[in-house]
């Protein structure tokens, strides 16, 4: 009996075939034979361990640059004569940036390489950056040119997560991508604490400017170095026929987007994500005040300081152990579900002894331990899409971000309303635990680490047997 199998050059538009180089990913289509540009074969170990260091200190200056601004908001207030609304306005228009370039970034990074998304957007908001004191000086009103520089950082930065998550998609391997991501995650916690103490430090002795230079120059130079060691000087264009003609895998219509958010598995996933993040930002924005309210003779270098110092070597904790239990021929998605237990049920039951009369230091031990065992997450939920679409990681990842900013906003909002309403932080800390138990609950009922954006009925048709 033979068997014909027809090879088709323009692929069926519900088939996305995806090349990886090794075995967890191969699909099993003998019709997918075409090999795809240079940017989808993945890193040898070396290669990838050097980019893991690149990208941790990138995500490191990226926060840097970012907290600048928050670290010297008192100074300029003085010195410009703002209000604390006009101030507000300032630090608040960072955000509304940030949530309008996530779906674009991971877009153009699944099509042209997440690493040119990022070099181009480093290089710029970098120079935004070091160029910030200059907009503030030589305009007329430093507070418009200040709202409009941070709407601007906002919208370059937001590119930042879902090209990494596109980029790791592309080369990295399914059994080192909860190390990559959990250590590049770390970076935003490194770079919190560096810009804390230095910048503090450089705030006080040179003046809020210095921030900003260093910070902003620093970010430059790591683009610089990126595009000459690791890129050999190649040059990060990204035209229009490029965006127009990326790999097939990179080209979803959107009646492939409305099949795979019809997975279970990916609205698993866009649900456990909301939580996490909502949940993450809202102890991050309300913590602070919780020490102040509650203990208020407090020293506030120790719960601004500790819980980041523990939440780093956690980070990289959760990456090498779900790694190597991949490595060992644990299920995928069961490490998954694992990570984000830790990450959403552990921490939980730390943050609920939050909410019983405590002393100073075990609600520093109790918020670390909550910060920690969060970060699991960077090899639970946050990698997760990397698995079910390797093909449009980058665009699902930005979805995924966009949709976070609204819940988060409207969930600090709310805890605030519930702080006033019953003048007890035991309400909060109980939404945060009833937010987190939901996401963790579907997650672990319908999530999923096998591939969903190949429609393998329609692949069939490509193999004829007679």
């Amino acid at each position: 009996m033979a068997v014909i199998q027809k090879h088709v050059k323009n692929y069926s538009p519900d088939v996305v075939c995806h090349k990886e180089n090794h075995p967890s990913e191969k699909i099993g289509l003998a019709g997918c034979q075409k090999k795809w540009p240079e940017h989808n074969v993945s890193w040898s170990r070396p290669v990838a361990r050097i980019w893991t260091v690149v990208l941790l200190l990138g995500t490191c200056l990226l926060y840097c640059a970012r907290v600048a601004m928050p670290i010297c908001a008192v100074s300029m207030a003085e010195q410009f004569g703002w209000s604390k609304r006009e101030s507000g306005m300032v630090l608040g228009s960072f955000f509304w940036g940030y949530c309008f370039t996530q779906v674009l970034g991971g877009y153009v990074s699944d099509r042209v390489g997440g690493e040119k998304v990022l070099l181009l957007s480093a290089a710029a908001w970098g120079s935004m950056t070091a160029f910030t004191p200059v907009l503030a000086h030589f305009c007329s009103q430093p507070i418009f040119s200040m709202t409009l520089a941070r709407f601007l950082m906002g919208l370059l930065q937001g590119v930042h997560y879902p090209s990494l998550a596109s980029l790791c998609s592309q080369k990295v391997v399914e059994s080192e991508r909860g190390f990559l991501m959990s250590t590049v995650g770390s970076g935003s916690y490194l770079g919190t604490l560096v810009i804390g103490g230095a910048g503090s430090l450089m705030l006080d002795l040179y003046g809020w400017e210095s921030v900003f230079y260093v910070s902003g120059l620093l970010s430059v130079l790591w683009a610089y170095c990126m595009w000459k060691y690791l890129l050999k000087g190649e040059g990060p264009i990204i035209t229009l026929e490029a965006l127009g003609s990326g790999g097939p895998q990179s080209k979803l219509t959107k009646r492939h987007w409305l099949r795979l958010f019809k997975q279970p598995a990916v609205c698993a996933v866009i649900i456990t994500h909301l939580c996490t993040a909502s949940t993450f930002f809202t102890l991050l924005s309300w913590l602070p005040t919780f020490f102040k309210d509650t203990f208020p003779d407090a020293k506030g270098w120790v719960f601004n300081v500790i819980p980041w110092l523990v939440a780093i070597p956690s980070s990289l904790f959760s990456g090498c152990l779900s790694d190597h239990l991949i490595s060992q021929g644990s299920d995928t998605a069961s490490v998954r579900k694992l990570m984000q237990f830790f990450s959403m049920g552990v921490s939980s039951v730390f943050t609920l002894l939050l909410c019983g009369n405590t002393t100073f230091p075990w609600a520093v031990a109790f918020v670390s331990a909550t910060m920690g065992f969060t970060t699991f997450s960077h090899s639970g939920v946050s990698v997760n899409v990397q698995d079910l679409a390797p093909s449009c990681a980058g665009a699902l990842f930005g979805k995924f971000k966009n949709n976070d900013f609204k819940l988060w906003v409207l969930m600090v909002y709310f805890s605030g309303y519930l702080i006033e309403a019953t003048s007890s932080w035991a309400s909060v800390f109980g939404l945060i635990t009833t937010v987190n138990l939901l996401g963790l609950c579907t997650f672990l009922a319908f999530g999923e680490a096998r591939r969903v954006d190949i429609d393998f009925s329609k692949v069939r048709h490509h193999n004829i047997h007679i």
